[in-house]
């Protein structure tokens, strides 16, 4: 979907002032340096876009963050599991209903032989929605042009024009995720979750696909506890709709300042980052002294952080201080992204030396990034050996 909106900034509604100590961390938090940003190479069109977007119904809403948070509290004290997934990179012309489709079933599949084969109800978050901005090692590619960093920034195609970072591509990520997120909703809340039609397409699986063999067993299984609780007459609206949330690394920096929204509804006003129900900061961008670790101090929302294999245990225990500061299970987690030739050196300190503090984190474990490599024709893979 390709999509504009062309407003004049003085006719847009104004978000509601923020409490003055809190518009003070904001501030210092965003003139921090910000890593991984793009050069915008108009900055009166950038604020422009920002104010647009400040004017614009949410992605998410408070509720739903709050109810996510829950949950990943139950995962942090051991009572539940979390599934993330979706593409590394979203872009706008693959934003289709079979797309996300095809997304949220995959996540489903893998979600019911999770919950039957640890008796655990399983959390599950996409990495959908707004997944648009990607950090780069390089500010230029192999053909000397300026890096694709996302839809959300620039065009993939190999053009000098189309690789100038374009303000307006915010709004357009903005209109992508929300259509996406409308989609989602619906299709968890009208059939798409239902157990019946999950377990189906595991069956579909184990019968068309030669690795199906080893899974044949367990998808007997729950086709028997599935038969079971049919003769027993037990009927749940459970049964047939789910709780799908929506995530993504917040990268951009004025995309990000620019979804925040103020929530009144308590005695204490906080402050949410509205694009997503989670976000994390990747592992290029989690300066200590940076502008996202800043910003996310100050977000209610629950919230996770890449560590690569250079963190070390007192970066782990600063990192969960600065982000979890009142212990609260559920709010940070730990995203391990360390490839499987040092995982098991680097990781096992930090897990000591964290647990040790008394913050209750939830441990999630990136078997993607961290073990690419390049092939022989010059693409980047990764060995399914290297990812189990």
């Amino acid at each position: 979907m390709n999509w504009s909106v062309d407003a004049p900034v003085e006719v847009l509604p104004e978000l509601p002032p923020l409490p003055a100590d809190l518009r003070t961390r904001l501030d210092e938090a965003l003139a921090r340096p910000a890593a991984q940003q793009p050069d915008w190479p108009d900055a009166e069109q950038v604020a422009h876009v920002r104010t647009v977007l400040e004017s614009v119904p949410p992605v998410t809403l408070p509720a739903e963050v709050d109810r996510l948070h829950e949950r990943l509290a139950d995962v942090a004290n051991g009572r539940a599991f979390l599934l993330q997934g979706g593409d590394c990179a979203e872009t706008f012309v693959d934003n289709t209903e079979p797309h996300i489709r095809a997304t949220i079933r995959t996540l489903l599949q893998m979600a019911i032989v999770l919950t039957y084969g640890a008796s655990l109800p399983v959390v599950k978050l996409g990495r959908i929605a707004g997944q648009y901005a990607k950090p780069r090692s390089s500010p230029t590619d192999a053909l000397g042009l300026p890096s694709y960093r996302g839809d959300i920034v620039n065009s993939i195609v190999a053009d000098p024009v189309a690789r100038i970072p374009d303000p307006s591509r915010m709004v357009r990520a903005y209109a992508n995720a929300s259509a996406a997120m409308n989609l989602v909703r619906a299709l968890t809340a009208t059939g798409m979750a239902d157990l019946t039609m999950v377990h189906d397409w595991n069956k579909d699986f184990v019968r068309t696909s030669p690795a199906g063999e080893r899974y044949e067993a367990l998808a007997g299984e729950i086709g028997r506890a599935l038969q079971f609780m049919d003769a027993c007459g037990v009927e749940d609206y459970r049964m047939h709709t789910t709780e799908f949330y929506a995530s993504h690394e917040a990268l951009l920096v004025d995309y990000e300042r620019a979804m925040l929204r103020l929530d009144t509804r308590g005695d204490t006003p906080k402050l949410y980052d509205l694009s997503a129900h989670f976000v994390w900061i990747g592992e290029r961008t989690r300066q200590l002294d940076g502008a996202h670790v800043a910003l996310f101090e100050l977000l209610a929302n629950p919230i996770g952080l890449k560590i690569g294999p250079t963190t070390t245990p007192e970066q782990a225990v600063e990192y969960v201080e600065r982000l979890d500061p009142h212990g609260v299970p559920g709010r940070l987690t730990l995203v391990s992204r360390m490839g499987n030739g040092k995982v098991r050196d680097v990781l096992a300190p930090i897990v000591e030396k964290v647990t040790a503090s008394g913050h209750k984190v939830i441990w999630q474990c990136d078997p993607m990034h961290g073990n690419t490599h390049e092939s022989t024709t010059g693409y980047k893979t990764r060995h399914f050996d290297r990812i189990v």
